[in-house]
């Protein structure tokens, strides 16, 4: 890949089309510069560019915002920490150590949507893996990004019994990072807010990462909400690519050359706990508990988060 390319909840306040901003910090008074301003960006594949090639890697939305956070290129000394299939442990873990070493005046931290892939996800683990992250970040001075993440299960079009145990994890991650950005006072992007199933360009061949345009939009949204707190910026990213997404053939291309590999990879440890999670979905149907399933998650992310030191 390329690493080195250029407890309830009150909702935010809406601020334009599909975004939402929480209220960060106040900002420091500007410093005179002596040195590029140094951004990291931690969290999976979603962060490390999945969905936008470029000759040897994946660019994304990262790197694009790393390339407009200054009217000189040369200003900015940005590094990708990001790591496809990355969970919360592996953000604390080796991520972490890395960027605290590189002391970075801003940070993105976005991780937390392979957790709730995983059979043994525990929406506990996940909140004291987040809020260690963001906490020893944000102590040394670090202004931090994070955001919100798009249901996996409406995005790859799965079956109801399959597809509602997985909203009701992605929600109680949303939950735990909507309570840690308000903590840390970080620049908080609302990406579930974006219509991915509406506008299919957004999505990538394999419905899961975004497109590069879709990378683009992240990347502006970031932007606009960084200048919304008042840091001193660059351009905004294009709005688009140059190049036009991947089309239906694109789709069928991906499917019968890395999408069946791709399928079989997560099933070996996915299925076993999709079917169960499918199996307990059916039965609550079958009692009317789908709605006690709820609030149960509901609970569990609120007593993590009342659990955190």
């Amino acid at each position: 890949m390329n690493p080195g390319g250029a407890a309830a909840v009150r909702e935010p306040e809406p601020r334009g089309p599909g975004l939402t901003v929480v209220p960060p910090g106040p900002v420091p008074a500007a410093a005179p510069q002596t040195a590029p301003l140094r951004f990291a960006a931690l969290g999976d594949s979603l962060t490390e560019g999945v969905g936008d090639p470029v000759p040897g890697g994946w660019r994304g939305w990262a790197a694009l915002l790393a390339g407009a956070l200054s009217e000189d290129a040369a200003g900015v000394d940005f590094h990708n920490l990001a790591r496809s299939g990355a969970l919360s442990h592996d953000l604390t873990a080796a991520q972490l150590p890395a960027a605290l070493a590189l002391r970075p005046r801003l940070a993105a931290v976005v991780v937390g949507g392979n957790d709730t892939l995983r059979s043994g996800f525990d929406i506990r683990h996940t909140a004291r893996e987040l809020d260690t992250a963001l906490g020893a970040l944000a102590g040394e001075g670090t202004q931090l990004l994070t955001a919100c993440l798009p249901d996996p299960g409406l995005l790859l079009r799965l079956p109801g019994p399959l597809a509602r145990p997985l909203a009701r994890r992605m929600r109680a991650v949303n939950t735990v990072v909507h309570a840690l950005s308000l903590r840390h006072r970080t620049v908080h992007l609302h990406l579930t807010e974006l219509p991915w199933t509406a506008d299919r360009d957004l999505l990538s061949v394999d419905r899961l990462h975004p497109s590069a345009t879709g990378h683009h939009l992240i990347a502006r949204g970031f932007h606009a909400r960084l200048a919304e707190a008042g840091h001193r910026l660059g351009p905004a990213p294009a709005a688009a690519p140059a190049a036009a997404g991947p089309g239906r053939a694109a789709d069928l291309w991906w499917m019968a050359t890395r999408g069946t590999s791709w399928v079989a990879e997560r099933s070996t440890d996915l299925l076993p706990g999709l079917v169960a999670l499918a199996v307990t979905e059916a039965r609550g149907r079958l009692r009317g508990a789908t709605a006690r399933l709820d609030e149960q998650m509901a609970g569990a992310a609120s007593a993590a988060l009342a659990g955190l030191p």
